[in-house]
């Protein structure tokens, strides 16, 4: 009787209602619990690799996905008690999803990178139509074993052949997708016919968050190696820039009194004049 009080509709809705306030809750928590994360890019992203993904990170961190429309309003919810959390907005784009961690970012970050399938090593999953290309793919000049019945497949993609002993022969290297481009059912064919997937599918560190800064993730590759021969280069400049218009300061002093010092000793080798620092340097 409860049931026939509810049309299937009404209860699909309240279904949804549920989930949806289930989802808010949950992204809400993240961001309240967790410092840092990841906005990460899932383009052709297979549910067994997002499987393999979630159990590699199991303990250090958490995946979240979901639609952006209902993310974006989970986070203008939580910025009345983090304004910082608004730089996250302009990123919530296309196919996207979180990783949030309190671990070194660099870290979860290698683990995210172990999990990209590359799919040259999957010849049951080639290159997709209608799929960008994340880079430029060539075919290599090669005898490719074809019948000649597929000669007019290589012609209509302009690519020139030769017959050699019963098969076509790629004659020159070929560029056939430029990275950006979609790929064509006719290219993905052919690649699929060579046994040739050039594409590995992951996901991509699209944008890093961590407390309240918001940066590229290439900034994770600056490692304190590289800070500190920056720092002493910027050391190096200025001191040399402050001796050219002799101004002191902390980076020229010590060269400014090193001059000096050495001026004295010239001085006091020409003349009867003697210190005791001269006469220690002697």
């Amino acid at each position: 009787y409860i049931w026939s009080l509810f049309s299937p509709t009404e209860m699909v809705k309240e279904d949804r209602s549920t989930w949806k306030a289930k989802y808010t809750m949950r992204l809400t928590q993240y961001l309240d619990e967790y410092p840092k994360c990841f906005i990460v890019g899932v383009d052709n992203v297979g549910s067994k690799q997002m499987q393999k993904i979630r159990i590699s990170l199991r303990g250090h961190a958490v995946v979240l996905m979901g639609k952006n429309t209902m993310m974006r309003k989970a986070i203008r919810g939580q910025t009345s008690k983090n304004s910082n959390l608004e730089k996250l907005i302009p990123h919530v784009y296309e196919n996207v999803g979180f990783i949030f961690t309190k671990e070194d970012l660099s870290t979860i970050r290698e683990k995210i990178l172990e999990n990209k399938v590359c799919i040259y090593f999957i010849v049951a999953a080639p290159a997709r139509a209608g799929a960008l290309a994340p880079i430029d793919v060539s075919i290599p000049a090669q005898v490719t074993g074809l019948g000649p019945e597929k000669t007019s497949f290589f012609q209509a993609l302009q690519i020139p052949t030769k017959i050699t002993r019963g098969t076509i022969e790629i004659i020159n290297d070929v560029h056939l997708i430029k990275i950006g481009e979609k790929v064509g059912a006719s290219e993905a064919a052919l690649l699929n016919m060579l046994n040739i997937s050039p594409f590995s599918y992951g996901l991509i560190i699209r944008q890093v968050y961590d407390s309240g800064a918001c940066f590229n993730p290439s900034i994770l590759d600056i490692k304190p190696e590289d800070l500190r021969q920056k720092f002493q280069l910027g050391v190096q400049r200025l001191a040399a820039f402050s001796l050219a218009i002799n101004y002191p300061n902390q980076a020229s002093v010590p060269h400014l009194i090193l001059g000096g010092f050495k001026r004295l000793l010239a001085l006091a080798a020409d003349t009867d004049v003697e210190f005791e620092q001269a006469k220690t340097v002697s």
